[in-house]
């Protein structure tokens, strides 16, 4: 061993440790995580990352899916230290702003459907859903409709983890151990197709779960009802697409009952689906409010966004009373420095044709990976585009899981890796999100990989006593 290969593995042993000693990490299993610690990255370009070890992984989650245009874009890093430079921080509290934060809310009010032409920025997509709740409860406020203040979103929808985000969220498992607000959130059943009565058409499937919305209205009452959360694709909770004309039935018993639509696009926005909001151009929608994220910098610096319509503007512009000010925001709304990362985010999209691209490579991925449930446990290949995730089961007929000791999940995950492939795993589940810029050559990799790896974890599924022989 050289003596810079020498260096290379004490510094990512001193890395490894004082990551496991003092970084607590989101969304981790301490059943492992005290013996094993992290896999430390150590650089990343276009769809790769490389290990401290020097051994190179295709990243097939994008980050988390995020990292939109890919690793090592130049531009992005030329556009942020320009900025420092220039001003790297001056807060955004009454009348005071900088061009990157004036100039990326007129490009996202450009891009948005409709009449969402108004820009509040935070920190991340958490934070976007959290000031959608704070602004739609001052909205009704304002109006004199003050019992307006009860949020409905969905089994299996995820918003964020801030303590509103996640008790908007109706993931179950992440509940466990933490407190969520239950008085002022309440859940309806998730539109997952896979998981109908075998005997229930699509078209009747659909009409139930709209119901059951309308039903949820009525039992609260529309006068206390303010909102509904929708991701256009529920990303977390399983990639699920709701079947076709669920959004737009949705969003008419909405306005039926004067309950304003919350599209959720954090993940789904800036290209995921092909199109830089997915709400009207994939689903045919104009929402009252996008909250987004994510792809909006492409996971380069951190920024968030809630776009809003005229007609919210409005109400919640107009002073409250003598004196009174918009009480809400944070010291990074507007960083001038995350939203110069935005703006040439956007630009490279644009100047590239990113979300063409994804119109196009998008649906070789999806028939390639659809190729998959020929395998013995994928008993559902499901997602749009870039946006996808493959559900393992026992028996494809009777749907039964696996018994979740198993973790098939990660097994999936795990083999994959040792082939030079990030997937995520989730539960039974394994999800893929990756860079935009992927091309047919890498789809054939992904695919290829993914059979291998589900092929492998399957026999030691067999192997352990969780299938049979």
């Amino acid at each position: 061993m050289t003596s810079q290969n020498a260096s290379a593995q004490f510094d990512k042993q001193e890395i490894w440790q004082k990551d496991r000693d003092h970084f607590m990490h989101p969304w981790t299993d301490f059943s492992t995580f005290k013996e094993t610690g992290s896999m430390v990255f150590h650089q990343a370009d276009g769809v790769s990352l490389q290990d401290a070890d020097g051994k190179r992984y295709l990243d097939g989650i994008g980050g988390l899916w995020c990292v939109n245009i890919g690793y090592g874009r130049d531009e992005i890093a030329e556009a942020v230290a320009e900025q420092i430079r220039d001003i790297p921080y001056f807060s955004t509290f009454g009348h005071h702003t900088t061009a990157p934060a004036a100039r990326l809310a007129a490009k996202l009010a450009e891009l948005a459907p409709g009449d969402l032409n108004h820009v509040f920025y935070g920190c991340g997509g958490s934070v976007a859903n959290d000031t959608a709740v704070r602004m739609i409860h001052f909205y009704f406020n304002q109006l004199g409709q003050p019992s307006k203040k009860q949020i409905i979103s969905r089994i299996d929808g995820y918003h964020g983890s801030t303590y509103m985000a996640m008790s908007i969220t109706g993931v179950e498992v992440d509940h466990i151990g933490f407190d969520i607000d239950r008085q002022l959130v309440h859940h309806i059943s998730s539109p997952n197709p896979y998981r109908r009565p075998q005997d229930q058409s699509l078209e009747a499937f659909c009409d139930e779960k709209v119901q059951e919305l309308e039903d949820k209205i009525l039992e609260l009452g529309p006068d206390n009802v303010a909102a509904f959360f929708a991701e256009p694709i529920m990303g977390a909770g399983g990639v699920i697409v709701p079947p076709e004309g669920y959004h737009r039935k949705t969003l008419e018993v909405c306005r039926k009952y004067d309950v304003l639509y919350v599209s959720d696009e954090v993940v789904t926005a800036f290209g995921r689906l092909g199109h830089m909001f997915a709400s009207e151009d994939e689903f045919g929608i104009v929402p009252d409010i996008i909250t987004c994220a994510k792809g909006l910098t492409s996971g380069y610096l951190p920024l968030g966004a809630t776009i809003f319509s005229d007609r919210i503007y409005e109400v919640i512009s107009k002073p409250q009373a003598d004196g009174a000010i918009f009480t809400h925001g944070f010291t990074y709304s507007g960083h001038p420095v995350s939203c110069a990362a935005g703006l040439k985010n956007i630009e490279i999209m644009e100047r590239e044709g990113l979300c063409a691209h994804v119109e196009d490579v998008g649906d070789y991925f999806e028939r390639r990976l659809h190729e998959l449930e020929d395998l013995e446990i994928v008993g559902d290949v499901r997602g749009r585009k870039f946006m996808m995730c493959l559900e393992n089961v026992a028996d494809k007929t009777t749907k039964d899981l696996i018994a979740p000791e198993a973790k098939v999940g990660n097994r999936i995950a795990d083999e994959c890796q040792q082939r030079g492939l990030i997937v995520r795993p989730l539960a039974h589940m394994n999800i893929l999100s990756p860079t935009l810029i992927l091309s047919r050559e890498h789809v054939d990799f992904v695919v290829a990989t993914l059979r291998e790896s589900i092929e492998a974890a399957t026999a030691s599924l067999k192997a352990d006593g969780y299938l049979p022989r």
